[in-house]
C-alpha cells in the first residue's frame, strides 16, 4: 500500500514546484511539487478506495509509512489521511499524531498534523493534558503546536463552562509565551487571539491589557485586527 501512495506521488510531481517549495519552506528534505487541493483529493481517494473508515489501523500504517520517508508532499499526505472527526477507536491516531509532534521543523507540516490533531483533542479532551506538556519543551514548534491543535476553542458560538474553561486555560499558556522572541512563537500567540478576538472579543482584549506590552509589535497587531 506504502509503496502505490508514493508510486501515486512520484507520479504528480512536479519539479518547478518542487524547487519553489524547497526554497520557500527551508527544511532540508525531499519535495515533490504536488500541490496541496491534489493531496487533499489524493487523500479522499485512498479513503474510498482503500477502505481506509473501516480499518484504522490500516490508515494507521499508512499515515506511519509515509510520515517516515520524510517526503514533505508525504507528510502533508499523512496528516491528511488522519484529519476526519469521526475515527474509532482514535487512540491509535493520536498516539501516532502526538508521536510526530517532537520531529516538527517547518509551519505546513506542523500545521497539516495539527489539524488532524485538533479533532482528535476535540474528540478527547482529556488529551490536552499531554498537550500542556508540549508548552515547556526545548522545541520550539512543540510549544508552538500546543496553539496550533487547540484553535477549535477559539471558535464555538455557544461555548459550554468546559469549553471556556479551556479557553482560559490556553490563554495561561499563551501567557508562558508572550515573553518568548521567536518569531512562530509569537505568530501562534496573536493568531490564536485573532481567532478567538471573533467570538469572545472581550477575553481577548482581557489578554492584551495584561500582557499585550511584551508581545511582539506584529503580534499584537495580528491579535487586534477584528477589534477596533
Amino acid at each position: 500500500m506504502l509503496e502505490t501512495t508514493l508510486a501515486r506521488l512520484q507520479a504528480l510531481a512536479d519539479p518547478e514546484r518542487a524547487a519553489h517549495n524547497a526554497d520557500y519552506h527551508k527544511a532540508p528534505r525531499v519535495y515533490l511539487g504536488v500541490a496541496v487541493p491534489v493531496l487533499t483529493d489524493l487523500a479522499k481517494d485512498l479513503r474510498s478506495e482503500l477502505n481506509l473508515d473501516a480499518d484504522v489501523d490500516r490508515r494507521i500504517a499508512l499515515a506511519d509509512g509515509l510520515w517516515q520517508t520524510d517526503i514533505h508532499e508525504a507528510r502533508l499526505l499523512a496528516a491528511k489521511l488522519l484529519a476526519q472527526a469521526r475515527i474509532r477507536p482514535d487512540e491509535g491516531v493520536w498516539r501516532l499524531i502526538a508521536s510526530w509532534v517532537p520531529t516538527f521543523d517547518a509551519w505546513a507540516i506542523a500545521d497539516h498534523a495539527c489539524d488532524a490533531g485538533q479533532r482528535r483533542v476535540v474528540a478527547d479532551p482529556s488529551r490536552l493534558d499531554e498537550v500542556e506538556t508540549w508548552t515547556s519543551s526545548d522545541h520550539m514548534w512543540s510549544r508552538r503546536a500546543a496553539l496550533v491543535i487547540t484553535l477549535p476553542w477559539t471558535k464555538q458560538n455557544h461555548p459550554s463552562p468546559e469549553d471556556l474553561a479551556t479557553r482560559d486555560r490556553v490563554l495561561g499558556w499563551a501567557a508562558t509565551y508572550v515573553d518568548d522572541r521567536d518569531w512562530f512563537i509569537q505568530k501562534a500567540v496573536g493568531w490564536w487571539l485573532r481567532e478567538l478576538s471573533k467570538h469572545d472579543p472581550d477575553r481577548t482584549r482581557a489578554f492584551i491589557a495584561t500582557y499585550g506590552e511584551r508581545m511582539k509589535p506584529f503580534a499584537r497587531k495580528e491579535a487586534l485586527r477584528h477589534l477596533r
